[in-house]
């Protein structure tokens, strides 16, 4: 059985990184694929980007909210936008 590599950064607090989204990715067919992602707007919501890197939009907020989040933003009040490039270039391993 493979081990969930972001289960335990989201216990351990720390950012998510391209390999750790990648694992989990590996792990399900639960989320998007990357030429799905590709095909999106230029901004997503943060459930539907958490949805991209495997982990839960509480824990991306989070990532967020302590200036950790390991993709860009565009914030709009009190939201966040994710810019689609900077998930894709995360999930590249770029």
């Amino acid at each position: 059985m493979t081990k969930d590599v972001t289960a335990e950064r989201a216990t351990a607090k720390t950012p998510v990184t391209a390999s750790d989204a990648e694992g989990v990715r590996s792990m399900s067919n639960d989320g998007p694929t990357l030429d799905e992602i590709r095909s999106w707007p230029a901004t997503v919501s943060v459930p539907k980007a958490a949805t991209a890197l495997g982990v839960s939009k509480s824990h991306l907020h989070e990532l967020i909210r302590r200036g950790e989040a390991p993709v860009k933003l565009v914030p709009l009040g009190g939201r966040h936008r994710v810019i689609t490039a900077s998930l894709v270039r995360l999930l590249e391993g770029a």
